[in-house]
């Protein structure tokens, strides 16, 4: 057990940092994504400025439609990727790769958003020319 420090927060201040709600991170728990870095005596769930950047990866990759056996494949890769020279040549290589097809899917979702808030906006452009054609409202 550890006492709560400058380097560790608690999870309401995780959530405020992150904007995910305090059930979500404990459903990111649960599911391994991500794992407090400490308890406090008291038991209370202590996390570091790391268990944050991990948070905020998750979060950055759930609008984009990536499954949670996604974000913890990217995950590991890219924890096994910040071991440093622990990993063989062609293991870096290999987890390399499998962060290069998560860019890849990101960005192709990033495309597909993109021309779906086009298309909104068009929309919203259309109301508003219809209404302004319509003249003011009627009261």
């Amino acid at each position: 057990m550890v006492t709560v420090s400058s380097e560790h927060m608690q999870i309401g201040e995780v959530a405020a940092r992150t904007e995910l709600s305090l059930r979500t991170i404990r459903h990111y728990e649960e599911t391994g994504l991500v794992t407090p870095s400490a308890r406090s005596r008291g038991g209370f769930r202590l996390y570091t400025e790391a268990d944050v950047a991990r948070l905020m990866v998750v979060r950055r990759m759930k609008p984009l439609g990536f499954s949670l056996d996604e974000m913890r494949d990217l995950l590991e890769a890219v924890d096994r990727l910040d071991e440093g020279g622990e990993a063989a040549p062609d293991e870096r290589d290999e987890l390399l790769e499998r962060v290069r097809a998560y860019e890849r899917s990101a960005s192709e979702q990033v495309a597909k958003l993109r021309v779906q808030l086009a298309r909104a906006e068009e929309f919203a452009l259309t109301l508003r020319t219809r209404l302004d054609r319509s003249g003011p409202p009627q009261g």
